[in-house]
């Protein structure tokens, strides 16, 4: 379809202009919507989706520095952008906040001229088939409290594929499970292990990460983390093989106003975020674990 560029800049001020945010808001800093007229919609969508993202990392780069609390904002593929510019992000947050909002609102113009499908959250075809474990597959774990504790095997049925998230059904019952794409657990039964944004996507050797590890139903049982990638690398689990990265964690278990000491390591796919191996050690046994993958059940065809 050929696009006019008069066209496209009349359509982008009035879709602005529908979402005009308070003067002590951050504004969106325009982008041309004619840079995509070659795209497809597979890749508009991508490109949405990849937007979306990044302006998630970055809100909560601004929370780990104001502590506003944006997990409970629920972000995931769909950014509620008026929460993210009501945060009063400054400096270069601002700013690549309200580039990113441009493009986002080009993109937008572009998929409604290409009469695009609406966007969706499920994952695309293709990245779901170059994904390690896919819809149906059954993740086999082994669980030990402490080195010596009983192993007790559990698994997660994959239920849904999303563009932000992997949807697990817990075996044996009806909990859910889910996890985003970097590997982080951002929804967990009652009593379970959660780490919402420790992670983050394409880990190298050497980045360093920090967030929180908690107990689902337990504001009081919290852990403040630290890591750092220390190796990557294949790994095999059966017949299915990970691009695995190696974080060493160290950090302080709280309760109340009492903590103490944790560390140990985490092994995760970094393009799936499905967790390999944890292994935990703290003097509170609520952070004392050993978690290993032990097998992939292919789906039922």
């Amino acid at each position: 379809m050929w696009f006019s560029p008069a066209l496209f800049s009349s359509l982008l001020a009035l879709l602005l202009a529908g979402c005009v945010t308070r003067a002590v808001d951050v504004k969106p800093l325009p982008a041309n919507p004619v840079d995509f007229a070659t795209w497809d919609c597979s890749r508009i969508d991508d490109e949405q989706d990849r937007v979306q993202q990044r302006a998630v990392d970055v809100a909560y780069t601004v929370d780990e520095r104001a502590g506003n609390n944006i997990v409970a904002l629920g972000l995931g593929a769909t950014v509620f952008w008026p929460a993210l510019f009501a945060m009063r992000p400054d400096g270069l947050d601002a700013a690549e906040l309200g580039r990113l909002k441009g493009r986002y609102e080009a993109l937008k113009v572009a998929s409604a001229f290409k009469a695009c499908p609406p966007f969706s959250t499920d994952l695309p075809a293709a990245r779901a088939a170059a994904l390690p474990v896919g819809l149906g597959d059954r993740l086999v774990y082994e669980d030990r409290a402490g080195l010596r504790g009983p192993a007790v095997e559990w698994s997660l049925l994959i239920v849904a594929l999303r563009r932000d998230e992997i949807e697990f059904r817990l075996g044996g019952g009806t909990g859910i499970w889910r996890q985003d794409l970097a590997g982080n657990v951002t929804s967990a039964p009652q009593g379970a292990l959660m780490w919402p944004r420790l992670m983050r996507r394409d880990l190298e050797l050497g980045q360093v990460l920090a967030g929180e590890m908690l107990v689902a139903g337990d504001p009081q049982l919290r852990a403040r983390l630290r890591g750092q990638v220390v190796a990557v690398g294949p790994q095999m689990v059966g017949e299915r093989r990970f691009d695995a990265v190696v974080i060493e964690l160290f950090g302080d278990a709280q309760r109340g106003d009492d903590s103490t000491r944790l560390d140990g390591s985490a092994v995760v796919d970094r393009s799936s975020g499905v967790l390999l191996r944890l292994d935990l050690r703290s003097a509170d046994t609520n952070f004392t674990l050993q978690r290993r993958l032990l097998r992939v059940e292919a789906a039922q065809r």
